[in-house]
């Protein structure tokens, strides 16, 4: 409290602020006062009540207004302290409030030579107080953030971001060159924003081709579970966005523990070292494969009920971020609906590219589990919401966890086969029942477009069109390539060099390097019993 007193400055925002207060204040014990005489006299008191209980009254309010100030000032109502900066908390408000009244009524009953008004109307006082000094501060707080709202939804539309400067120019991105990646990363370039990529580019440098030479594009090539590598990439960033991991239920169940190490751990890892790097906002990809089986329309504060290991280590990370956010670290969760489309590194192991594929290409559209409902978003829109996400003031994506698709995006997989079929009508739709996928769920979006104004510009038929014309005019030649599914990917024989050399390289050779240390140092080896 005393470093809020220290700090206090009287610009005309304070003068201002500390008058509208003492007004409340004052108006509150008059209004009090009031509301007792006129219940006094209709209770048959004589009119000499007032000149009885008027010296009381003015002390009380001579009083009263100072010690307000006093408590106001040091509970950092007029100050910019960390502990309240963007808007002042309902609690740390009521608590100043109530602090001021005991400290009167303390000070009455210690003075007895100040006349002691009527307890009545100190309480009623309390209470009007209370309510009017709570009551503007969160109406401030609303219209402050409506028009943040404002700002952030005529963003969203395409208006110019405001030019970035300083450390908030330089972002990195952690699996910047996958499927959404390579969406986002010409977003932030075009912005202005200063990138720095790190990712093992396990697939190549294909995906970022058109903005591989760009001057503000920096490539760190490396695996995110090496620390030292998360350091150097670390260094002079304001925002992370990180978008690395396993991806899918079928690529997650190939190896449980690697799923968890990559996941969860390398994840928990990266934000501590954002966290003790100054790193102020950490952007996070998640699922909202976490809801995974409910008949209701779920929203960011269902309860979560994942089927999948995937999922369950989404939700961890999600745990573990939140434990690490603080007020200089804003933790911001996005939950993608489940992805189509194109972009850099297109994937086909996903059901509307897959569908619209096989029915192109096989004549085919084989449907599992018609009736389970998912939510849908294309690779663009879901590269914009990270955008929002970076650029979105403070106060609207602290701490915050957001969906990201519409309302309208939300469908059976068996409306997904019947808008295959129409556009492609000489292919057969094949319902084949379930298999043994239990995800069903709707998700409610109505939040990321109210607080950031996303609004999707994708439709899935202009989505499933947009596949079409890749897969006809030649630009996707073979659709079944391990290059466009994660789980084939990871299990073919013939993996690219750069996941041998960096997924399995990099951690023999450290155990190289320890080797050659105690070697040169002449530690004995430890060799097992026979």
């Amino acid at each position: 409290m005393l470093q809020n007193l220290k700090g206090l400055r009287f610009s005309a925002d304070v003068v201002l602020r500390v008058l509208a207060d003492q007004v409340m204040v004052a108006l509150s014990f008059a209004a009090a006062a009031g509301l007792y005489l006129l219940l006094a006299y209709g209770s048959g008191a004589g009119p000499g009540i007032l000149g009885q209980y008027l010296p009381a009254f003015l002390q009380g309010l001579a009083l009263l207004m100072p010690l307000s100030f006093v408590v106001f000032a040091a509970s950092g109502f007029y100050t910019r302290s960390r502990a309240y900066r963007g808007r002042y908390k309902m609690l740390v408000v009521a608590q100043a409030v109530v602090l001021t009244y005991l400290l009167y009524g303390f000070t009455v009953f210690m003075l007895p030579f100040i006349a002691d008004p009527p307890s009545a109307v100190v309480l009623l006082s309390l209470l009007f107080t209370l309510g009017l000094v709570l009551g503007a501060r969160a109406w401030v707080h609303y219209w402050y953030l409506l028009e943040l709202q404002r700002k952030a939804r005529s963003e969203g539309k395409g208006n110019p971001a405001p030019s970035p400067s300083g450390n908030d120019r330089t972002i990195l991105v952690i699996g910047g060159a996958g499927y959404i990646g390579s969406a986002l990363l010409p977003r932030l370039l075009e912005r202005g924003y200063q990138v720095r990529l790190l990712d093992l580019l396990m697939f190549g440098k294909e995906p970022i081709a058109d903005v591989l030479h760009h001057p503000n594009l920096e490539i760190i090539q490396a695996d995110f579970r090496q620390v030292d590598k998360v350091v150097q990439a670390m260094r002079g960033v304001d925002t992370v966005v990180h978008l690395g991991g396993l991806v899918g239920d079928p690529a997650c169940a190939l190896d449980e523990n690697l799923t968890i190490e990559i996941n969860l751990v390398a994840t928990r890892t990266i934000a501590e070292i954002a966290k003790g790097m100054g790193v102020r906002r950490f952007i996070f990809a998640s699922t909202c494969s976490v809801y995974g089986a409910s008949d209701m329309v779920l929203n960011e504060r269902s309860s979560l009920n994942p089927v999948s290991l995937y999922a369950r280590s989404k939700i961890a990370s999600e745990q573990v971020l939140h434990k690490l956010q603080s007020d200089d670290f804003s933790v911001v969760i996005l939950r993608f609906g489940t992805i189509y489309g194109l972009s850099g590194r297109t994937r086909f192991d996903l059901v509307v590219n897959l569908l619209t594929a096989k029915a192109v290409v096989e004549k085919k559209i084989t449907v599992f589990g018609g009736d389970q409902w998912r939510p849908f978003v294309h690779v663009d829109d879901a590269a914009r919401a990270v955008l929002l996400a970076v650029e979105a003031p403070k106060e609207l994506v602290h701490n915050q966890t957001f969906n990201v698709g519409s309302n309208e995006g939300n469908m059976t997989l068996g409306m997904v086969g019947e808008l295959v079929k129409k556009l492609v009508p000489d292919a057969e739709l094949i319902d084949s029942g379930r298999d043994g996928d239990r995800r069903n769920y709707r998700v409610d979006f109505s939040k990321i477009r109210n607080v950031l104004g996303f609004e999707p510009q994708w439709t899935v038929e202009q989505g499933i069109r947009q596949v079409i014309e890749a897969l006809r005019s030649g630009r996707v030649k073979d659709y079944k390539a391990p290059l466009y599914s994660n789980v084939k990917y990871l299990t073919e024989d013939t993996a690219s060099e750069v996941v041998k050399q960096y997924y399995l390289g990099w951690e023999r050779e450290l155990i190289e390097r320890a080797h050659l240390q105690t070697t040169d140092e002449k530690t004995p080896m430890i060799t097992p019993q026979a």
